[in-house]
């Protein structure tokens, strides 16, 4: 037990990992690699050929952008400490579909896909919790899109920058209102009047190239309901994965 627990340690700064029994953290954790990737580092590109699952650790975080054909990259999925992004259930190497590349920048932990299907298929518990990721990620695609169709840009601006805080454990965000008006598929000057009014209210602070949350429980107030949406799922597949 005292052998197995220093190896296995590093996997806590994962929510999912650490959800996962002493023995399968013990059989994952030889074949992990840990690595510090920056912000704006790239994953893979869509048609790469998928070899590596990752797992964004402690403040890291990173997202999925679905590459529109003027270049234009519009975010689809934000993953942090409660998941992994790259072929988790798929058997086989497949090519990506989305970008994936690293938002807020911070410590990974890396498998290749070949040494976790070994793994998933010597310990079944570990191919079911990643199964019940799948499920709970999904939900958050599916309730990702009816947000962006459904609801107003102040709405989701708002749950974005809850969103990154959530998983960052941070109240600051590194980005410009370019990038977060890309993310949000919507023109500068729209994200720009938002966040103007945000900071009149009080519930966030800019810089050049970032943007701290003062008051989070007003910005919650402003929010659409989505998070929680989300949330209310994990807790119901995977109660304790997603931040606090």
């Amino acid at each position: 037990m005292n052998a197995i627990a220093p190896m296995t340690a590093r996997l806590a700064a994962n929510n999912l990992l650490a959800a996962l029994a002493l023995d399968d953290r013990a059989a994952l954790a030889p074949l992990l690699t840990r690595s510090e990737l920056a912000s704006g580092s790239t994953l893979y590109e869509p048609g790469d050929v998928i070899e590596h699952c990752y797992f964004p650790c402690h403040s890291a975080v990173a997202g999925f952008y679905v590459v529109m054909e003027d270049g234009e990259a519009l975010e689809t999925a934000m993953v942090g400490r409660e998941g992994a992004l790259g072929g988790m259930v798929s058997h086989g190497r497949l090519p990506a579909f989305a970008r994936a590349s690293v938002l807020q920048g911070g410590p990974f932990l890396r498998i290749a896909l070949t040494d976790l299907e070994s793994v998933k298929t010597t310990h079944p518990s570990v191919a079911h919790l990643f199964d019940r990721y799948a499920d709970c990620f999904l939900a958050q695609i599916f309730q990702t899109a009816a947000c962006n169709a459904a609801h107003d840009i102040e709405q989701r601006t708002a749950r974005w920058l809850l969103a990154a805080q959530q998983r960052s454990n941070s109240r600051q965000v590194e980005l410009t209102q370019d990038q977060l008006a890309e993310l949000l598929g919507v023109g500068r000057s729209y994200v720009a009047r938002v966040l103007g009014r945000f900071r009149v209210a009080g519930v966030v602070s800019t810089s050049r190239k970032s943007i701290a949350v003062t008051d989070e429980r007003r910005l919650a107030e402003m929010a659409c309901a989505c998070n929680q949406t989300i949330r209310a799922h994990f807790d119901t597949v995977l109660r304790g994965v997603y931040p606090e």
